[in-house]
């Protein structure tokens, strides 16, 4: 199994930057499929971004492409999600995610992990 836990959220003002961070515990990051997602209040839980393992690609939302970087640290064992240009609409609780599939397509859906951290609130002021 794989422990996660997400930190680095906050309140900021649009057009801020945050850095969320995913630190993986039990297991080695490297080989695990790494997804963020997110969820606003009455909101169902939403694909932001996913980091294949192995080399394999990145994908996100269109709403935060250009906006929103994924990256990883194996020596760390910790995967960011990197935030600029933050607007309202990114508010949310954030959390990350975790699989050992090396998925071929983008792995946007909930079930698609079998391991979620506790999430970090982002709230983005206008």
């Amino acid at each position: 199994q794989v422990q996660l836990v997400e930190s680095g959220g906050g309140l900021v003002q649009a057009g801020d930057s945050l850095r969320l961070s995913c630190a993986a515990s039990g297991r080695m990051v490297s080989r695990y499929t790494i997804g963020w997602f997110r969820q606003a209040p009455g909101k169902e839980r939403e694909f932001v971004a996913a980091s294949i393992w192995g080399g394999g690609s990145t994908y996100y939302k269109d709403s935060v492409k250009g906006r929103f970087t994924i990256s990883r640290v194996n020596a760390k064992n910790t995967v960011y999600l990197q935030m600029n240009s933050l607007k309202p609409d990114d508010t949310a609780i954030y959390y990350c995610a975790a699989d050992s599939k090396r998925f071929l397509g983008v792995p946007g859906r909930t079930n698609d992990y079998a391991y979620w951290g506790q999430g970090t609130q982002v709230t983005v002021s206008s």
